[in-house]
């Protein structure tokens, strides 16, 4: 009892250590200010110097009416904070500057969550971009764009320009249907952080299969006979992004499978006992098979000549179709009590 007890008490120092590291690990957002003195003019008054950055009249920040966001600045100044000081002066630094001179990643970013701070954007602060010096003007740009969510180019190309692994995947013989136009990086990503601060930032508050779940319902589940590493994680046996290997396996049968089934090999292999196939002319698996039932003296055993060879050039799955899980047991009987399975 007293064993079970320290066990459960370790779990939860562990439990409460993790998500102690989490916390620590969101980064501090802290929006920048201009002087006290500045005050509020208006965008009317920004645009008549700079009227090419609604002249389209497409800003979709432009847009947004008193009711949609009644809490919040309008306009020009609700980026670039109170004009008064700029507009006297006509001086960049009375104004907040989002380029190369300008505010840093962070105070950006703290900039844009003002507003933007609910569904995906609200776990900005924790996310994988963020620690790594991002800030929404690396993907989105405000002015003068009219494509979807204001990226500054499609949502892949966007993302492969810095993830190149992941660009050279997509072009592997097996891969999910991204550069076909059928999906996207967003459809299992979220770039603005995951709700669970897991690594690879997924779109899913629970677990990876769950995700995988979404599309791959026919593997869920619940099966009588389950494959461990399935219920572990998808990612144990498929790579995503792009493999060589067919149906995104990480290698090729069946050496993907002898990674953890080492000792159960071929049937084939010299020096085990039992039932044995040669593939010679005249010698079928069936033949050999109904010669040991009838107790013959022409049951063939391996002499190790094509014993490896047939073993490596067999499929896991020519017998085990059901990877992902089962409701028959892999092994389903015995011959004649000499311990071979059929």
């Amino acid at each position: 009892m007293l064993k079970k007890m320290l066990l459960a008490a370790a779990c939860l120092a562990l439990v409460y250590g993790c998500a102690e590291m989490r916390e620590k690990r969101a980064m501090v957002l802290k929006a920048p200010t201009i002087s006290p003195e500045a005050e509020y003019i208006g965008s009317e008054t920004c645009l008549e110097c700079h009227e090419d950055f609604d002249a389209d009249g497409r800003n979709i920040h432009m847009k947004i009416a008193e009711f949609e966001a009644a809490s919040y600045r309008h306009g020009c100044e609700a980026c670039h904070g109170p004009g008064s000081l700029h507009a006297d002066s006509e001086d960049p630094v009375n104004i907040l500057r989002y380029g190369e001179e300008g505010m840093t990643q962070a105070e950006i970013a703290a900039v844009c969550v003002t507003c933007h701070q609910s569904g995906e954007q609200m776990n900005w602060s924790s996310s994988e971009h963020a620690f790594e010096g991002l800030a929404c003007i690396s993907c989105h740009t405000v002015h003068h764009n009219t494509r979807k969510k204001l990226l500054k180019d499609e949502s892949i190309s966007l993302c492969v320009s810095c993830h190149q692994n992941q660009k050279a995947k997509m072009h592997f013989p097996s891969h999910h249907p991204l550069k076909e136009g059928k999906m996207t990086c967003d459809s299992c990503h979220s770039p603005h952080g995951s709700a669970n601060g897991e690594p690879g930032m997924l779109k899913t508050e629970e677990r990876l299969n769950d995700l995988c779940f979404e599309c791959h319902a026919r593997y869920q589940g619940p099966f009588v006979f389950e494959h461990a590493p399935v219920a572990e994680s998808c990612l144990e046996c498929h790579d995503p992004h792009g493999t060589v290997a067919n149906d995104l396996l990480k290698q090729n049968e069946p050496f993907l499978c002898l990674q953890c089934h080492e000792g159960h090999f071929h049937a084939n292999r010299k020096g085990l006992t039992g039932l044995r196939t040669q593939y010679k002319p005249g010698k079928t698996i069936a033949g050999t098979l109904d010669a040991y039932n009838n107790n013959t003296n022409h049951f063939v055993k391996g002499d190790g000549t094509h014993d490896w060879a047939a073993g490596m050039l067999t499929k896991c799955t020519t017998c085990h179709q059901s990877v992902h899980g089962s409701d028959v047991p892999s092994q389903a009987g015995r011959l004649k009590g000499r311990g071979l399975t059929r």
